[in-house]
């Protein structure tokens, strides 16, 4: 294998997919397939067929799925059919896990949430997007990437296909010896939410910028008092949140920080283009982040989670390039503003609060 890692950015899922399904069409041994929200219409089915076609050849392919994102898939006889084609297909818990034993509310959350896709062991994909027809518009930062990297995205699909097979043997997890890129797992456990540790030291290095791109922005007291800390000590702290998004509550919970970060001197936007369902951190210019993890506290807590975490200051600069455009899509709120709302504005916000912890 090519141990200088090479990579390409896309800014719109149509594009990603296109070199997603070209990729996959060439694929000579092995398809590993992570996806948290697997839908067969346009697009699905055409990566369905193509993969069949390559199983066909002797390619081995493999889909994990999670059951509760996937739920149209989940149970179907598509999913058998599959199976029947050569595909082994491994869904992660069921729809409605069986959790109903434990009283920790929290158990409801553990789920796959990673996006992960190998071909051959050589050439690796991810980033925000999933496989579902109306996010074909949405704004989404993804990812194809050669290199030694590709060795630890292989073996953190094939660690969670053993736990979802239940294996009695996990493999050992592999780190390999790139320090410019790594895939970085998070799982719901303490002292393994590696990609969130990452970037809590992340921000409490920073000197210069720190420029947040998310979806979902419910975040731990944790991580808002380490960037209230990084502004007030002079770094330039910039997120970027959709307008809207598909899920209202969560949008309050992201409205009920805004005067606290805004008090803090952070710059907060709302993009008002199309969805914006990016996940990117960039630091100084020397450290960045994508992947699947959103700043709210289900996905930072309690979802499987896996990021791209890069020193490449390369890297950074186009991640930093594409945050400058979306900006210029985007209106900056101020405080005045925000804080001069009619009263009646303000009132879900209040109450998100005594629900937050669940967003």
């Amino acid at each position: 294998m090519n141990h200088e890692t090479s990579w390409t950015l896309y800014n719109t899922n149509e594009e990603a997919w296109g070199t997603m399904l070209a990729d996959c069409a060439k694929a000579e041994k092995s398809i590993i397939l992570e996806q948290f929200i697997f839908v067969p219409d346009e697009f699905g089915k055409r990566l369905i067929d193509i993969c069949i076609e390559r199983a066909s050849k002797g390619v081995k392919v493999r889909f994990l799925w999670d059951a509760a994102g996937s739920f149209s898939f989940w149970g179907s006889s598509t999913a058998n059919d599959l199976k029947k084609k050569g595909i082994e297909l491994v869904f992660w818990k069921t729809l409605i896990p069986n959790y109903l034993k434990m009283s920790n509310w929290r158990a409801w959350f553990l789920r796959n949430h990673r996006r992960t896709l190998v071909i051959d062991g050589n050439i690796g994909y991810t980033g925000s997007m999933c496989v579902y027809g109306p996010m074909k518009d949405w704004r989404d930062t993804n990812l194809r990437i050669e290199g030694s990297v590709v060795r630890e995205m292989t073996n953190a699909f094939d660690r969670m296909w053993a736990r979802a097979t239940e294996a009695k043997h996990i493999p050992q997890r592999i780190h390999v010896h790139d320090h410019k890129f790594r895939y970085v797992t998070n799982y719901p456990a303490p002292r393994r939410r590696h990609v969130y540790s990452d970037l809590i030291e992340a921000i409490r290095s920073a000197r210069k910028y720190i420029y947040i791109t998310t979806p979902y922005f419910v975040p731990t007291h944790r991580l808002i008092r380490i960037l209230r800390l990084a502004a007030r000590r002079g770094v330039e702290v910039r997120i970027i949140l959709p307008r809207t998004t598909d899920y209202y509550a969560v949008d309050l919970g992201a409205r009920s920080y805004f005067n606290t970060l805004l008090e803090s001197g952070i710059k907060v936007f709302l993009h008002s283009g199309k969805m914006i369902h990016a996940k990117t951190v960039v630091i100084d210019g020397d450290w960045a982040t994508l992947g699947s993890m959103n700043l709210d506290r289900v996905s930072l807590l309690y979802n499987f989670e896996a990021n791209i975490v890069s020193r490449n200051g390369k890297f950074a600069e186009e991640l930093v390039a594409l945050f400058v455009h979306d900006m210029t899509e985007s209106k900056e709120i101020s405080l005045r503003d925000w804080k001069n709302r009619f009263f009646i504005e303000k009132i879900p916000e209040k109450l998100i609060v005594l629900v937050r912890k669940f967003l």
